[in-house]
């Protein structure tokens, strides 16, 4: 039923925001005791956080478990999964179930907020940004990664991976691993948002909670984690259906 899959969507995200947020929460708030742990432990998280997220989404309903607005489009381009009026309310639950995360991120580790100076580390709590802001080449980095990602979840589920009879227990390992390995080669550029619901959820809980000592919440790039995975997830799609 639609209600059960935007319950999963919801709750899935909710999920991949409290662990993903909340890694990157460990390693930049001041005090906390995964300060400074590095790179490699963001990676890890968020590709752990992915993982978690689609049993999460899969046990409450959502069977697809996209957790990902720019994967749903994908699927609803190659055609046979979702209509036209099913893809906006599955957007829109992953979107308030990444603002939901996003809060619980920030309730978890409340007294950190006032202890950390820098209101840019608490913006990268909630919100990816550039290493170097350059418009064409962070569009471009989001686009490459949400490629790869929508191309290699299309490669880990094709017909040439054991004739396409992936374990529904395998699954979430093998995109988590994905989306790990994006984030250590690929993530360094711009934070790899490949999720539009992933970076404008988190940032509308920016804007709108009472955080301490917060700045600004960057909308002028805001676009930026939003566009680039949606034409990721597009060009994914003609890939899949060309190459899988």
């Amino acid at each position: 039923m639609m209600r059960d899959i935007l319950l999963g969507e919801f709750l899935g995200c909710a999920f991949l925001i409290l662990f993903g947020g909340g890694v990157v929460a460990n390693n930049l708030l001041t005090k906390s005791k995964g300060n400074n742990v590095g790179w490699l432990a963001i990676s890890a998280g968020w590709g752990f956080a992915v993982m978690g997220g689609v049993f999460v989404a899969k046990s409450a309903g959502s069977i697809q478990a996209d957790l990902n607005p720019a994967v749903t489009l994908a699927k609803f381009l190659l055609g046979g999964i979702y209509s036209v009026s099913e893809i906006f309310p599955i957007m829109f639950a992953q979107i308030t179930g990444c603002f939901l995360g996003a809060i619980l991120v920030w309730l978890t580790y409340l007294p950190h907020w006032k202890e950390t100076e820098d209101p840019s580390l608490k913006l990268a709590v909630f919100s990816t940004g550039p290493a170097i802001r350059h418009s064409p080449s962070n569009l471009m980095a989001e686009v490459i990664g949400t490629t790869i990602l929508v191309f290699g979840i299309g490669a880990i589920f094709g017909k040439a991976t054991n004739n396409g009879e992936i374990s529904p227990a395998m699954g979430p390992y093998l995109v988590g691993l994905l989306v790990w390995a994006i984030g250590l080669s690929l993530g360094g550029a711009t934070g790899y948002a490949i999720n539009p619901a992933r970076d404008l959820g988190p940032r509308i809980a920016h804007a709108l909670l009472p955080i301490a000592g917060k700045g600004k919440s960057d909308w002028k790039y805001s676009w930026i984690p939003v566009l680039g995975p949606v034409m990721g997830g597009v060009l994914g799609a003609f890939l899949c259906k060309m190459f899988l």
